[in-house]
């Protein structure tokens, strides 16, 4: 496949990057539960809960950028739990998106400088949305780390999610809003069997990360990538209509 091709680019088969994406997510579903390194609920399907993401939140935590952020986006997938641990255990601003980003205030903020309860049981999905404070796009801060769950990457940062695209759209709101910018960084976290040595299919509205960081690597891409926010022609009338602060800020 080629670049123009690979990249979903005007010239592109979207619907051949989409297959070429779903087969490799299957491939990676396959891998993890063949080497036994996924967590309940395993793997298919969604972001892998993987073995030893204690440490790869770990090693997330020594890196420089890390010690720079003080508001951190983390997604409410499982395998990020003990980042978002850390991230509040620090004191440091969590904000995490509302599932689906379907409710009015899409996303939900929580100080862990202002916790009562001790941060792993704070960091569950749950029971952020529970504690934290609902906020809409415009009411949050600007974002100093994203934290993104992955069910595949590259070395070159080129990353392959569950299939919903959440995360490009949060991503694309928050760009729109100024809230992101040359000084945020984009990591994820995940198993060394996660990370393949070939290139991905990637469209225009998808970012690439900073940082890959498994439990025993810590990968800096190359080449930064990001989309300057809401790329409407990529959206399906559905997907518009399913997201509130998409359909407030349609042209």
């Amino acid at each position: 496949m080629d670049d123009e091709h690979r990249r979903g680019g005007p010239a592109g088969d979207r619907a051949a990057v989409e297959a070429a994406k779903r087969d490799v997510r299957h491939r990676v579903w396959e891998r993890l539960d063949e080497l036994r390194v996924t967590r309940f609920p395993g793997a298919h399907g969604r972001i892998p809960n993987f073995v030893d993401a204690e440490r790869a939140a770990a090693a997330l935590a020594q890196v420089p950028e890390w010690a720079a952020a003080w508001v951190v986006k983390v997604n409410p997938d499982a395998p990020q739990l003990p980042v978002r641990s850390r991230a509040l255990a620090q004191g440091r601003v969590l904000v995490m998106p509302a599932p689906r980003l379907a409710a009015e205030e899409p996303f939900v903020v929580l100080d862990g400088a202002s916790l009562e309860e001790a941060p792993r049981r704070a960091a569950a999905k749950e029971r952020v949305l529970e504690l934290g404070t609902p906020a809409a796009v415009d009411e949050l801060p600007h974002v100093d780390l994203v934290v993104c769950g992955t069910v595949a990457v590259n070395r070159a940062g080129v990353r392959v999610g569950k299939g919903g695209g959440f995360s490009d759209i949060e991503y694309g709101l928050l760009a729109e809003a100024g809230l992101v910018g040359e000084g945020t960084v984009v990591a994820t976290t995940v198993h060394g069997a996660q990370v393949l040595d070939e290139d991905l299919p990637e469209t225009a509205h998808d970012f690439r990360v900073d940082l890959v960081v498994t439990p025993d690597e810590v990968i800096r891409t190359p080449e930064r990538r990001r989309s300057p926010g809401i790329l409407w022609q990529d959206l399906t009338e559905d997907t518009i209509a399913s997201i509130p602060a998409l359909a407030r800020r349609r042209p």
